[in-house]
Order: structure tokens, then sequence, then C-alpha cells
């Protein structure tokens, strides 16, 4: 049954979840088996509960069923309301036959506080778990890491190189792989990282070389120079030309350039640039690379982001 304890969505179009919703005897089985199903939601009525398509039935979620509240968490309307048109994964309580209806009452809290108890509460620090993105907010990215249970993964936990918005870096409704960081067995709070999977200084900077020219992004302009993003993990100093420049340089943060790779510095940790055009680039695919996967390790002890001939140290310890 673990298995079945996937960000929502995963489990819709699935042989074990197509056989559940495809009869009667099916959400039968589920029903006493305890297995969580998906189901597409395709109303919200006026008394806030949600009706989901199961195929062989109907299913009818109650607006206290809709989803787990921790500790001082308050259900909102809009946590309700926004999930029409989107998958939901719940377990089936009852079955009901009204005239040619199958009714069934439903609940998403009990298969988010059975994910939590089967799998998430169980997790080691830094296992790598599948996590899905649901919202954006200045401060960070909102995952579904299961059922639809959420956590928050922290601005500066998704890349080395900053960013201004998670926008800058990651989509709603994309599918990425996370690393746990903490998991807080009082308040089922789970934290997680995710710029240990996208590669130290050396792996990103072995895909460049001296005397290129390549497509960055403008992260930040200092008085000193620009710091320009090759990879959401590796950054190069590109020297300032004036005053003026770095005016101009200022309004264009968060869009592309054109810059030359003046040489790579790995005891230092540094790649410098010279700015080649600032004005008429196309911006490189926002796409992460992730170098760690969980199907060659699944669990991360720790993870060191310097060169080992670098004297500054920039690492994570899993425990």
């Amino acid at each position: 049954m673990i298995d079945t304890f996937k960000p929502e969505g995963l489990l819709l179009g699935t042989p074990s979840n197509t056989s559940y919703l495809s009869s009667p005897a099916g959400l039968e089985r589920a029903m006493l088996s305890g297995a969580v199903v998906e189901g597409l939601v395709t109303l919200c009525d006026s008394h806030l509960r949600l009706h989901v398509d199961l195929g062989a039935a109907e299913g009818i979620l109650e607006p206290h069923d809709a989803m787990l509240l921790r500790p001082g968490e308050h259900m909102k309307d809009i946590a309700i309301v926004s999930r029409v048109g989107k998958p939901i994964a719940v377990k089936i309580m009852s079955l009901e036959r009204r005239g040619d209806r199958l009714i069934a009452a439903l609940s998403r809290r009990l298969a988010q506080q059975d994910c939590l108890n089967a799998r998430l509460l169980r997790l080691s620090h830094g296992e790598l778990i599948p996590a899905k993105v649901t919202h954006l907010e200045s401060f960070g990215a909102f995952l579904d890491v299961g059922c639809g249970v959420a956590s928050l993964l922290p601005v500066d936990c998704i890349s080395v190189s900053r960013i201004s918005h998670p926008a800058d870096r990651l989509t709603v409704g994309e599918l990425i792989t996370v690393a746990v960081k903490q998991v807080d067995r009082e308040t089922g709070r789970i934290s997680v990282t995710l710029r240990e999977l996208l590669g130290t200084w050396e792996e990103n900077a072995a895909s460049f070389a001296v005397g290129q020219t390549v497509t960055g992004i403008i992260r930040s302009v200092e008085d000193y120079g620009v710091f320009v993003e090759l990879t959401p993990n590796l950054a190069g100093l590109s020297e300032l030309r004036s005053e003026a420049h770095a005016a101009t340089l200022r309004g264009r943060i968060g869009r592309p350039a054109a810059v030359y790779i003046k040489s790579i510095l790995p005891e230092r940790m540094k790649i410098k640039l010279v700015m080649i055009d600032s004005e008429n680039c196309a911006a490189p695919p926002k796409r992460l690379r992730f170098y760690v996967h969980p199907e060659e390790t699944p669990r991360l002890t720790h993870w060191r982001y310097s060169p080992l001939s670098c004297k500054r140290v920039i690492e994570t310890k899993f425990y």
C-alpha cells in the first residue's frame, strides 16, 4: 500500500486505480481494503462539498474531510474550492445506492493521515522522495509530498545560485525530487531541500570551458561585479565597465545575457566572465538537471558543494 502514497495525480491513470474505479465491485474492494484511490474533482457545491468522479460512482467529500489539519490550523474555503478540476487522493468510507446512482462517501483527511503514518513520518534525513509543486510564494515553494500533504521548500534551499522568487526556478504542477531535511513527528511537518540534487560546483563547472561564450541569467549587480547564473547551482562574476553599465544591468536582473568565460578557478570556486551582450539574448530553457537520482542513491548522508581544493566549505549534513 505504501506505493499508493504519492503526490496527487500520479495514481489517476495507473492499472490499480483504474481497476478500483471501473466497477461497483472494484470500489467495494477499495473500501474494504482501505486503499487510497484517486478521482477527478468535478464540482464544489454551495455547501463546500466536493463532488468526485470515481468512474462507477459519484464521490462526495464533506468539508471536514477535505484535508488533514495540523495543530493550530483552520480550514480555509479556498483550500477546498481550489481542488475543482484537479485529481484528489481519498479513501472510500461507505457506498450507498440512490436510485440508479452509486454514491461514495469519501475522506481525503484519512488518506493523508495514513500517508503520514505509513510513509512520511517514517522517512529518514536525506531520503529522496518525489514531490509535486502546488503553488509558489516569495519565501518558497509548497510541495505535495504524498496524498496532498504539504511541505515547504524554502527559497534558499531551491538552488545554490540565488533567485528572487521560486518562479525563477520552478513551475506549478512540476514533478521534482527532493531530499528530506527534517521530520517533525509531533506536528507532521516535513522539511525538504532541492539544491543538493542539482550538482556540486565541479559537476556543474565541468559543462563549461575557458574561451566559450554562453548564455546565462543576470541574478544580481554588486559594486564589484555582476553575478550571472550559468546553471541553477553555478554562477560566475563579470566585471562592470562603468557606473552607467551597472545601472543598466540593475534594470535587467532576471534577464538573459551572453558572457565569455575568461577563467575557471576551482581552488577559489570562481568563474570569471566578460559580459558580451545583455540586450539581445534569448533566455536559456528553464530546466533542472538532477545529478542525484533515487534509483541510484535513495538517501544522502553528506553533500559537499565546494571543491576539495577550496578553503571555503559549503555543505549539508543529513543527520
